[in-house]
């Protein structure tokens, strides 16, 4: 048995104890996340002698949203500290929110209270307690209300009688999503430990859906969502953010988390970020960085950005002419790399000179022992590292390319300009 109530319609109303006596009213309901992330916990009564916490699990709602709870009101333990617990008008009323299942940000107008009916009977499992009156209910958090509705229903409450509240609202659209598809945004870092909040599900999402996720949040929101995310989600994330907002981000962290997620990014965006930051900002991550990732990222910093060496990344595959598909597949599966930077396989000879260019799927439908120079692209595409930006989109427009290898004025092969660098080129001239 389950059935729905609005929370803005049970704060301020009247509990009763076991004596049948008036002992308070509602001030808040609490969840422990750190127990359970989806049933209200404890009711906050605010009574004569001080606010008293009492057991959700114990409590009677009926129709007219007055609550009847076991035991007498001197028996229920005062309200001592909330630490660990969130509370649903304090903490989530108009307050934004992560709607995973749309890909945005919302604010959160009501709640919609779910009333489960439990056994009588004790279930040491589930946690479940048992009362000899009949049963009792669970309150599950089913819904949040993002809509007109709920908004319309906690500014008219106390004004308009309860019932005909009711019926006016009714007519409204509902504007609501699942609390299982919510993300709860908490700014406090050792609350939101004590809380165990954590953004998985934010973290299933794709990176551009994150970016635009964090784009929408208010600063403080934003900067503790972010320095919570896995180093690597970061970074993926961060490549698709306005320039403007990622130099903000990371200098709202500490160095060692900022080196940790600019070791995740690709070579190339992660250069472009630190060309962006303060020089002492930008030095102090690069002390912080592993000695490899420093001195890939602090060899394209010293390129001018708007050129094709500016843009490249040295994240890129290459083998020996006189090397077999065989060979190239084996060097693909320990390839760790950015996926967009493997659509071709390029040849350079002992001195690292460009010598060809096997498209991927050239490997796919050739045998293991074929020799990757009988398989090479003609004509040879590439271009100079002072390349503009201006010619580089050309050349790919030109010759519809998925890959640019950019050479030095020896021709060795020095970086690789992508399908995404080029949309990013594109991008900023539109903005």
């Amino acid at each position: 048995m389950s059935e729905q109530i609005a929370f803005s319609s049970l704060l301020g109303a009247p509990v009763y104890d076991s004596s049948g006596a008036m002992a308070g009213r509602v001030r808040e309901m609490a969840m422990s996340p750190r127990h359970d992330p989806a049933h209200v916990s404890d009711i906050i009564v605010k009574a004569s002698g001080g606010d008293r916490l009492l057991s959700a699990h114990g409590a009677r709602i009926a129709e007219s949203g007055a609550i009847s709870a076991p035991g007498k009101v001197d028996e229920w333990p005062p309200l001592v500290s909330s630490e660990g617990l969130l509370l649903l008008e304090r903490d989530l009323l108009d307050q934004q929110i992560i709607d995973v299942s749309g890909r945005k940000v919302v604010r959160v107008n009501d709640l919609g209270l779910f009333l489960e009916k439990t056994e009588d009977r004790i279930d040491h499992q589930a946690g479940e307690r048992s009362y000899s009156n009949g049963g009792s209910f669970k309150i599950r958090v089913g819904r949040v209300d993002i809509g007109l509705r709920g908004a319309v229903r906690r500014l008219l409450k106390g004004l308009v009688p309860r019932k005909a509240l009711e019926a006016f609202t009714a007519g409204m659209p509902e504007r609501s999503i699942p609390w299982e598809a919510v993300d709860l945004i908490e700014t406090d870092p050792s609350r939101r430990v004590h809380l165990k909040l954590e953004y998985e599900r934010l973290s299933k999402l794709h990176p551009a859906d994150i970016a635009d996720i964090l784009e929408e949040l208010a600063p403080a929101a934003r900067e503790a969502v972010f320095e919570s995310l896995d180093d690597e989600v970061a970074a993926e994330a961060l490549e698709e953010i306005d320039p403007k907002l990622q130099v903000e981000l990371m200098r709202s962290i500490d160095s060692d988390k900022a080196a940790d997620i600019v070791e995740e990014m690709d070579p190339d965006a992660a250069a472009d970020l630190l060309g962006d930051l303060p020089e002492e900002t930008s030095e102090e991550i690069l002390e912080e960085m592993e000695p490899e990732e420093r001195e890939e990222v602090t060899e394209l910093l010293a390129f001018e950005e708007n050129t094709a060496a500016g843009r490249m990344t040295t994240e890129y595959l290459s083998v020996p002419p006189e090397a077999t598909v065989a060979d190239a597949i084996e060097k693909l599966r320990a390839f760790e790399g950015a996926p967009e930077s493997i659509g071709t396989i390029f040849l350079v000879d002992s001195d690292d000179i460009l010598a060809g260019a096997v498209p991927l799927i050239a490997l796919v439908l050739s045998p293991p022992n074929s020799q990757l120079s009988t398989l090479a692209r003609d004509p040879l595409i590439f271009c100079e590292s002072g390349a503009s930006e201006k010619e580089v989109t050309e050349i790919f427009d030109k010759y519809n390319l998925n890959t640019l290898p950019v050479v030095d004025e020896q021709k060795r092969l020095t970086g690789v300009v992508t399908a995404d660098d080029v949309i990013s080129i594109l991008r900023a001239k539109v903005t």
